[in-house]
Order: structure tokens, then sequence, then C-alpha cells
């Protein structure tokens, strides 16, 4: 499959026919959750067996929330993986401390409500290889996961903004609102997790593939 014109990354991938939906359609990035409250989340054994069938120059991301040392070791024990996003707390320094640890380059989630979160993303310029804009979920949201919870923040927020670092985008994406979200904010590159699935943590191939052709088309 030829690449798209937007890079797009499947995140939450958790079963053979949805990884082979996203290689099939030209996803550039595969999103595996490591982060045990969240439905997508998969052990470093299964994500292992999983991963066998994603070929070279697809590039496989782990998605960690606030982990330990310990937690991403037990990941990379299991699977080579080349991105590690980060979707919590996690500090500029944290972020640097992973980075000489482990060798891999990191991406930084930024949780998006309003204008001076955007801002706050220039503090991980330094030590983040990529930054990810996702929708920050209201304090009265009963459940909300650090992702994946199918909101939407302002992409006008994102129009004309330059950074330092490569970036996507995130939150509330799907076939039907892709085209308007690249328009509006100018994003290179997007992720989604809940606009393709068809209920909480079960990914749907179609989907996929509906989601991929839209960024294809673009």
């Amino acid at each position: 499959m030829r690449a798209l014109p937007v890079e797009a990354k499947i995140c939450g991938l958790n079963d053979a026919p949805a990884i082979g939906a996203a290689v099939a359609g030209g996803a550039a990035f595969i999103g595996l959750v490591f982060y045990p409250p969240s439905p997508r989340a998969l052990a470093p054994a299964a994500a292992a067996e999983l991963v066998r069938q994603v070929p070279p120059g697809i590039r496989k991301v782990g998605l960690f929330v606030d982990a330990g040392d310990a937690e991403i070791e037990a990941v990379l024990e299991h699977l080579e993986l080349d991105l590690l996003q980060l979707h919590g707390a996690e500090t500029p320094a944290r972020l640097g401390a992973i980075k000489a640890r482990f060798g891999l380059a990191v991406m930084k989630a930024i949780k998006v409500a309003e204008r001076a979160d955007i801002d706050g993303a220039a503090d991980y310029q330094e030590a983040a290889d990529m930054l990810l804009f996702d929708a920050k979920a209201p304090k009265s949201m009963a459940d909300a996961l650090p992702g994946g919870n199918g909101l939407i923040f302002d992409w006008n927020l994102l129009r004309d903004r330059r950074w330092r670092r490569p970036w996507m985008l995130s939150g509330g994406l799907d076939a039907g609102n892709v085209a308007d979200a690249v328009r509006i904010s100018g994003a290179a590159m997007v992720d989604v997790s809940s606009g393709v699935e068809f209920a909480p943590g079960r990914k749907d191939p179609a989907a996929i593939k509906a989601f991929l052709d839209a960024v294809r088309q673009l």
C-alpha cells in the first residue's frame, strides 16, 4: 500500500484483524496501549505476538501513562518499539530520563482544552522527539481515560502554530471529520482510537479502512 499524504496512526490496536486493517490501509504508525485501566490495554506477551504481522517501515508505538522504568522495561523485554508515547503527567525531566535509560524516541501527549494548554507544549520541545495534541477530558467526565475518550478540542488553537518538533493531532477523529481537522489545524499526522471502534476497546476493521481511505483523499 502506498504511503498516505498525511501520516496516520491507529492507536489501541489489540487484535489481529485490526492490525491487519491498519497495515493494509497504509497506516504509518500502530499504537499499542500498556496502561491497564484502558479497555485497549495489552499484556506485553500478547503485544509481541500481534506485532509479528507488522512489516518493516511501520512504526510501533507503545503508550504509557506515568510508567516507571520497570513497567517500560517489562514491555521492551517482549517486543521492540520504535516510539514511546507518554500520555500522563510526565515532566520534561522525566522524558529525558526515559530517553537516556531506553535509547528510544519519545512522543509527549499534550492535553488541550484552551490556548494555555497549547502554549504549555513549548516546555517539551527540547525533551520530546514528537508532540501529540489530544483533547483534555473535563473534570466532570466520569471514568475518563488519559486519552481515547472520543473528545474533540478546538482545532483552530493549532492553526498557524510552528513547532520545532513533528506533531500529531488526536482527539475524537473519525472518517467523517479528519479532513476538516487537517484543514483547520494544519496537521501532517493524525491519530485515531475510539473513532474506529464499535465498542470501547474493540476496533472495527471496516472503520479503520474508512478512516485511512479518508486520509488518503486529503
